[in-house]
């Protein structure tokens, strides 16, 4: 069975700082492609970040380069999302998902997901 399981969201400042973590199992971790998405109220989810399976290749969208630190541990089959400078506008669930093969920004390329973990930064 395949399990994909976030943790770490919380409520910050503005200007603060939450690492989310996404264990998974039930699969050969380092085949899976792992990428973080979020939706805020209202608004339809978006990719935040995804990082390929064996090179360590990352990817950001515009909003959260320079802030936002994606990496994995394969021992661990654990992939962290450090994010740093939070905004008000990063408050949203953030979800975990994880895909064979290559890395992809769309939601719709992703096969598993977790339930997702809420994030809410103050001003």
């Amino acid at each position: 069975e395949v399990q994909v399981v976030e943790s770490g969201g919380g409520l910050a400042q503005a200007g603060g700082s939450l690492r989310l973590s996404c264990v998974v199992s039930g699969f050969t971790f380092d085949d899976y492609a792992i990428a973080w998405f979020r939706q805020a109220p209202g608004k339809e989810r978006e990719g935040v970040s995804c990082i390929s399976r064996r090179d360590g290749s990352t990817y950001y969208t515009d909003s959260v380069k320079g802030r936002f630190t994606i990496s994995r541990d394969n021992a661990k089959n654990t992939v962290y999302l450090q994010m740093n400078s939070l905004k008000p506008e990063d408050t949203a669930v953030y979800y975990c998902a994880a895909r064979f093969g290559v890395a992809g920004i769309w939601d719709y390329e992703y096969d598993y997901w977790g339930q997702g973990t809420q994030v809410t930064v103050s001003s």
